[in-house]
């Protein structure tokens, strides 16, 4: 079992909503609601969430009218960001009034004239979600959002996409790619060198022995789609741009930024490349320059939908 989610991680997933929701590739997207129009049945919309996180991509999907007919499915390895993902989506339901339930299995009903969507949300390792659903469960969408940059694609993305429906969709968005940028520049011999080992440190990351993310995942998913029998309808780039405005960062934006340096930190603390005192004193600069809303940062990332 995963340690819980800390409070702070729970707080960074919040504090990037609006950063993802204005990051999304608007063609991509456009191109998921003229694929999803066109599937249009009385049926309802077969929906799998991997890495669902606290539930940001179902308020994206239902604030979008995507999710009219649904039954959605939500998994996440962190018990917290599933609690975090039920009481954002109660909260939500609360804020625009929709009339929602919970049924005995624990899953949210959403139902309204216009609207009749079950959502189920399950805290779940992939591999074991995977291995206890059979193949061809004939979903219609499938959902991975700034997750596939975390796992081993080799591994699990054929299993994932055998998953869906004939024609189903998937729709896989903020996927890392090779760039993390930070300006104003503190020493550009340092400022590369940190970029290059925190890269590093996701090509050899490891999770329950398992081979665990690139820093490239964005450009391998095209050969990755290619090789496990999937079909591109769009693809393009959904960087991450934070940079202060004339009233500093937007929502909670200044602590997001905090917390992406903390992670390089975490991830390059104690490294034998590193000098101990420059690095921990690099760190420090990066914290007083988000104080002084100076940071600016960049991630490059790509979106992808298509189809099986």
């Amino acid at each position: 079992m995963s340690a819980p989610a800390p409070p702070g991680f729970i707080r960074y997933l919040a504090a990037k909503k609006g950063l993802d929701d204005r990051s999304l590739n608007r063609q991509v997207w456009d191109y998921l609601v003229r694929a999803l129009r066109d599937q249009a049945s009385s049926a309802p919309l077969r929906v799998l969430e991997v890495g669902c996180g606290i539930g940001t991509m179902i308020e994206r999907l239902l604030d979008g009218g995507l999710l009219t007919r649904a039954a959605y499915t939500g998994i996440d390895v962190e018990p917290g960001c599933i609690r975090g993902a039920t009481q954002r989506l109660q909260d939500y339901a609360a804020a625009r009034q929709v009339p929602h339930t919970v049924d005995a299995s624990g899953a949210m009903l959403f139902s309204t004239p216009a609207q009749d969507v079950r959502i189920t949300l399950e805290a779940a390792d992939i591999f074991d979600f995977l291995a206890r659903e059979p193949e061809k469960t004939a979903w219609d969408l499938l959902v991975a959002h700034a997750v596939l940059d975390l796992i081993d694609l080799a591994a699990t993305l054929p299993s994932l996409l055998s998953r869906l429906a004939p024609g189903g969709l998937f729709y896989f968005t903020l996927n890392f790619d090779g760039a993390t940028i930070l300006k104003p520049p503190i020493d550009p011999d340092l400022d590369a060198l940190i970029e290059t080992l925190y890269h590093r440190t996701m090509d050899t990351r490891c999770s329950l022995s398992r081979p665990s993310g690139s820093s490239r995942t964005g450009r391998q998913l095209f050969g990755r789609l290619k090789e496990a029998g999937a079909r591109l309808i769009a693809a393009g780039s959904s960087d991450w741009v934070v940079f202060p405005g004339p009233d500093g960062y937007p929502g909670d934006e200044a602590y997001f930024l905090h917390f992406i340096i903390d992670t390089i930190n975490q991830a390059l603390h104690g490294h034998a490349e590193l000098p101990a005192s420059r690095f921990q004193a690099w760190i420090a600069q990066r914290h007083r320059q988000i104080e002084a809303r100076e940071l600016i940062y960049i991630a490059h990332q790509l979106d992808f939908l298509g189809y099986i």
